[in-house]
C-alpha cells in the first residue's frame, strides 16, 4: 500500500534515533537494524510527528530546501513506503 499526502505517520516505539550532525541514525530494535537518513530525510523525520499530514511535511521541504514540489511529494512517498515497509514508522490515520 502506497502512503498517500493525507496520511499522518509517527516514528515507531519500537525505534531508537540519534542525530549525528545533519543526519539521524535509526536503530531498529525488534530487527536489529542501522538505517541512516541524510539532512533532508532527517528534517522529514524529525515532522513525523502523527500531527502533520504528509502533505504538510512536504510543504515544508518544499519551502525549506528550495525544491520542487512534486519532486518533494514524490521523493516523500518514496521514502515513506520504505520506512513504512520496514516498520520504522507507522501510519497514524489515512
Amino acid at each position: 500500500m502506497s502512503v498517500t499526502l493525507n496520511a499522518r505517520v509517527r516514528i515507531s516505539p519500537e525505534v531508537l534515533h540519534q542525530q549525528v550532525r545533519d543526519e539521524v541514525v535509526i536503530l531498529d530494535l525488534g530487527g536489529e537494524q542501522y538505517y541512516g537518513l541524510n539532512a533532508v530525510g532527517s528534517r522529514i523525520w524529525d515532522l513525523l510527528d502523527g500531527d502533520h499530514t504528509l502533505g504538510q511535511v512536504a510543504e515544508i521541504i518544499t519551502r525549506e530546501f528550495d525544491a520542487p514540489a512534486a519532486q518533494v511529494q514524490d521523493d516523500l512517498r518514496a521514502l515513506l513506503d520504505t520506512l513504512v515497509a520496514a516498520g520504522l514508522v507507522v501510519i497514524v490515520a489515512q
